[in-house]
């Protein structure tokens, strides 16, 4: 399966950019993809068009978890700006969240794992790029 060579401008700008190219080395992380789909880019809704989009809807839904987590505090762990700490297995095209991390890093780090995983399998579609509105009611 071929792994698409752009990444998420709207939901996986919060994941390090590093990150994503342990798993994706031929993508451009920080282009195209803010406006694929339905759930990618600025306020995701309607019904999902492919397995990026998926993706895009799990990130969106996990980033929403961890604003709303007891050990996060929404300002400062905000998942678009938090830091926290990583391995990168470049080989295996694997990421590792840090054992370092405290509880809310840990889970902001596993929202951006589990979404770069997802796109590393999902096959990007160009019919998918600048979708009309209307196609995701």
């Amino acid at each position: 399966q071929k792994l698409f060579k752009k990444v998420l401008k709207g939901h996986l700008t919060s994941c390090k950019p590093r990150m994503v190219l342990c798993v994706m080395p031929d993508s451009w992380p920080t282009l195209d993809y803010s406006d694929y789909g339905c759930y990618c880019g600025p306020g995701g809704s309607g019904t999902l068009v492919d397995d990026p989009d998926r993706c895009c809807q799990v990130h969106g839904t996990c980033c929403h978890q961890a604003m709303q987590h007891p050990k996060c505090w929404p300002i400062l762990d905000n998942p678009y700006t938090n830091l926290y700490h990583y391995s990168c297995d470049k080989k295996n095209r694997k990421v590792t969240c840090d054992h370092k991390n405290n509880e809310c890093e840990m889970f902001i780090c596993e929202c951006d794992r589990k979404a770069i995983e997802c796109f590393g399998r999902a096959p990007w579609l160009p019919e998918h790029e600048h979708l009309p509105s209307n196609r995701c009611q």
